[in-house]
């Protein structure tokens, strides 16, 4: 579209890779689709955006909730994000060392 908008890395919920493209996803419920790879913005970002599968990256800040045996993980903007088979025990042991408190029912 030919404009240029500024984000700060605490806006951001989680992006979202579609090839070449990725789409950010912000607090206040924007989405901005970006002709970048998920690859080179996650080169960009802090590291408390963890790479949960090969199309996700998550903000662990927003981070609510962990389902299905940490195979999903629940945003607080609604959205729930899948967790690769092989990113299971890294973002567990990663998410373990945040501000969470683990609760189960």
């Amino acid at each position: 579209m030919g404009r240029t908008i500024f984000l700060t890395p605490d806006v951001i919920t989680f992006l979202e890779g579609e090839g070449n493209y990725t789409f950010i996803y912000t607090n206040n419920g924007k989405k901005y689709l970006v002709s970048k790879t998920l690859k080179s913005l996650a080169e960009q970002l802090s590291d408390k955006f963890l790479r949960v599968h090969k199309s996700y990256l998550v903000n662990a800040d927003y981070v609510v909730e962990r389902m299905e045996d940490d195979r999903m993980l629940k945003l607080s903007c609604g959205k729930e994000v899948v967790v690769s088979r092989r990113k299971i025990k890294e973002v567990s042991g990663l998410l373990d060392h945040t501000n969470l408190i683990r609760i189960s029912a």
